[in-house]
């Protein structure tokens, strides 16, 4: 059975949200010790848009992955290192990269760091054709 206000896939029903980022990374921290030095969590879902705030400890890796979908990243506290393509991206508070879909990457917290992973969920029609697909699915 769902949650209250969620579908069974955990698609959020309402299509209004309000968050205060700062009292989210507060909670996060609550949550401490984190397995693997990384915590995340997923503010909000629908079929089209994932909206997921990560908070790592220093030293933490994100090992390479893809996502599905185009992906920005916000980085609200601390610094971290986005390695993409052959390239390394430094990011600090209020840096921000995007990423087009299925592209490998990795992240690693330079410090204590979290950051706002937001991604644009393909349709199921771009989904099924994806030559990568079923990471994040």
């Amino acid at each position: 059975m769902a949650a209250k206000g969620f579908a069974d896939d955990g698609t959020m029903l309402k299509n209004l949200a309000q968050f205060d980022l700062a009292q989210e990374m507060m909670d996060s921290e609550q949550k401490r010790p984190w397995p693997m030095g990384h915590f995340a969590r997923t503010l909000f879902k629908k079929p089209d848009f994932r909206m997921v705030l990560i908070s790592m400890d220093k030293g933490s890796i994100l090992k390479e992955h893809h996502a599905d979908g185009t992906i920005s990243v916000q980085v609200l506290k601390g610094s971290i290192r986005f390695i993409a393509q052959g390239d390394d991206h430094s990011l600090q508070v209020n840096g921000v990269l995007t990423l087009g879909p299925s592209i490998k990457h990795k992240v690693e917290a330079l410090e204590e760091s979290a950051f706002l992973l937001t991604i644009a969920w393909p349709s199921d029609e771009k989904l099924q054709a994806m030559k990568h697909r079923g990471y994040g699915t």
